[in-house]
């Protein structure tokens, strides 16, 4: 798909890689609404890429997970530039180390990093059959595909967020709806040092796994690589290449993999 003159929506866009798909979208000719919980972070960035494309953004503080507010961020594209073309589903949360976390913690979550793009896809797909295309990007992560050390509700809300994308392309592909699953290691963000400011050993060790496991890039990059990958029209993005190294080491023999990713944990545990 070619963006130039298409609307999208960004959530989790006030930093990271969801402000500098901001960014690239609209350099590519792009109208988008930017959106995050932190609303006036939202609207800086919004200010300062209208400041260089005028008119090619808009600003909402909204709770990517509600279906209500996603409503409303779809009434705002269409007001203010038309029907939603493309959906990125990148707001998410890192989430706590151990296995000692609180239900309200697995229900945020998988609220922000799974039901957030099942919502927005229940109320976006009718729409997009009807008009016979559509595009949905999902920000998932090499935690999706390989396993995070760490933090079990990353890990398992990624591995679905894998999961849903999957199912989206399977069941709607060939209807006109594509699909894009974004699964980047270490990317140069806030979430990146989250488990390094845990005060959790097995929090910097996830830190530590992500940092040392490859480069760590910056959100410019990781931008650059999903443009790319939606005018290709590509599923898998894998903005570190290796990625797809270790996936296919992964599956040619999982208990070799599991034995390797144990003995990986306890040598970064080792050098607390």
């Amino acid at each position: 798909m070619n963006v130039a003159r298409r609307v999208a929506i960004v959530t989790g866009g006030a930093g990271g890689i969801g402000s500098a798909l901001v960014v690239r979208l609209a350099r590519e000719g792009a109208r988008v609404v930017v959106t995050d919980l932190d609303a006036d972070s939202a609207r800086a960035v919004s200010d300062r890429v209208n400041a260089d494309h005028p008119g090619s953004t808009v600003s909402a503080g909204a709770d990517a997970s509600d279906t209500p507010q996603i409503q409303e961020l779809i009434d705002l594209a269409e007001s203010t530039f038309g029907p939603v073309d493309l959906y990125f589903a990148n707001a998410g949360i890192a989430g706590a180390p151990g296995l000692d976390v609180s239900e309200q913690d697995w229900d945020l979550s998988i609220d922000v990093n799974l039901r957030a793009h099942i919502r927005a896809a229940q109320l976006l797909v009718p729409r997009w059959l009807e008009r016979g295309e559509g595009y949905f990007v999902t920000t998932a992560s090499a935690a999706g595909l390989l396993t995070q050390i760490g933090s079990a509700t990353y890990a398992v809300t990624k591995h679905a967020a894998v999961g849903f994308a999957e199912w989206l392309s399977v069941t709607y592909g060939d209807r006109g709806v594509r699909v894009s699953c974004l699964c980047p290691m270490g990317v140069n963000t806030r979430m990146l040092t989250a488990g390094k400011d845990s005060g959790d050993a097995l929090g910097r060790a996830a830190t530590q796994a992500v940092m040392s496991a490859g480069d760590v890039l910056e959100p410019t990059e990781v931008a650059d690589a999903v443009l790319t990958a939606i005018a290709d029209e590509r599923f898998l993005i894998l903005p570190h290449e290796d990625v797809l190294d270790m996936y296919r080491q992964k599956g040619a023999d999982y208990d070799r993999w599991l034995r390797g990713m144990r003995r990986y944990q306890s040598s970064l545990l080792e050098q607390e």
